[in-house]
């Protein structure tokens, strides 16, 4: 079924549906309702991309793939943290800190990179 592209779409269409569906189901259930969106369609994607790595690739690329996701979410924590903070400390419009913390993230997910290999 995976051997052909339409059939990758396919496969990611029906698994991440499904892993989507239920992780919707665990963010109607967590409580406060602020952590639903930890619940949201991120880890679901990334569960079924990994799976279809394993089933294409093997165990060895999709290790690979998982730290580079790991990596990628440190990077996206330090952003928001820093957005955050400058919005909360400068009081000032919603567009900049977002920008700046952007590009100190991808310094950090550059570094975190650089430093692992």
């Amino acid at each position: 079924m995976l051997s052909s592209p339409a059939g990758e779409l396919v496969a990611r269409f029906l698994i991440g549906g499904i892993i989507v569906s239920l992780f919707a189901v665990i963010a109607e259930m967590v409580r406060p309702k602020s952590f639903a969106g930890l619940f949201g369609a991120a880890p679901s994607i990334a569960l079924t991309t990994l799976g279809i790595a394993i089933i294409q690739h093997g165990k060895d690329y999709a290790a690979f793939e998982a730290r580079s996701m790991i990596l990628g979410a440190i990077a996206f924590f330090l952003y928001a943290a820093a957005a955050s903070w400058l919005l909360i400390r400068y009081k000032t419009r919603a567009l900049r800190p977002p920008l700046g913390s952007t590009v100190m993230a991808g310094r950090v997910a550059g570094i975190l990179v650089f430093v692992r290999h």
